[in-house]
């Protein structure tokens, strides 16, 4: 495990230097467009194979506070690598508050089964090492499609490996907790493909050209969060969350 994160830090050094290549925000830097389109196809496939079916079921199957249950858990098993990246934000406040929420969600919540924190107002403030890298100064670089995961930039994809490989939760004993986390996190996207089946449906099997709609609303999307750009009116906002696609 120890050769693998070390690798995989090789490779997020090595998309991070190549960051450094890419035009201002305001462009679409595709250099890898026809690998990209490739994997839109391959990820289209399995999405109409394999997802679509499978989160009709699961919302058949789980019911409505039992995903609520899966979702905050998977929340809460997230808070320590949020954290960690709003110290390296300087966002100490915001650090502060997800710490706070940890404490809470993972003791009176039941293992972080119930928000009782959001209940008692410290409301969820998220980050990622992504974000992190863009507060640095580090551009966004090429736009990328990742199998099973969908659309991405080198910083973004760079910051995916240190959020996956780092997380806090690991140094203190607690693998299992974040397994469970992880398996948490893919019943959380399973159960919304389901839940938002007409808005993923629109963009990715209905449209005339579904590689460069999914790469405008990402793209937007994500710069939006950052701050990078403003929010464009006419992008649905059910289909801004296009991991997978």
């Amino acid at each position: 495990m120890g050769l693998m994160r070390a690798s995989l830090a090789t490779v997020a050094l090595i998309l991070v230097a190549a960051c450094a290549k890419s035009p201002p925000t305001s462009a679409v830097y595709d250099p890898y467009e026809d690998a990209n389109r490739k994997m839109h196809a391959f990820n289209t496939q399995f999405d109409d194979k394999m997802v679509r079916g499978a989160g009709t079921g699961y919302n058949d199957v789980v019911s409505e506070p039992v995903h609520q249950n899966i979702v905050n858990f998977a929340e809460t098993v997230g808070l320590p690598r949020t954290v960690m990246n709003q110290i390296l934000q300087g966002r100490l406040e915001d650090a502060t508050r997800n710490t706070l929420r940890f404490g809470i969600n993972a003791t009176m919540g039941i293992g972080g089964l119930a928000d009782v924190a959001g209940d008692l107002g410290l409301e969820k403030k998220d980050t990622d090492f992504g974000e992190t890298l863009a507060v640095w100064g580090v551009p966004e670089g090429a736009y990328m499609v990742l199998p099973f995961l969908g659309p991405s930039t080198e910083r973004d994809t760079a910051g995916m490996m240190v959020d996956w490989f780092f997380n806090p939760l690991n140094y203190l004993g607690l693998g299992p907790e974040t397994y469970l986390g992880t398996a948490a996190q893919i019943a959380e996207e399973v159960g919304d493909r389901g839940r938002f089946a007409d808005s993923y449906d629109s963009v990715i099997h209905e449209s005339a050209d579904s590689y460069s709609q999914v790469q405008l609303i990402y793209l937007q999307n994500r710069r939006y969060e950052l701050g990078e750009a403003p929010p464009e009116d006419d992008i649905d906002p059910l289909a801004l969350d296009t991991e997978g696609f």
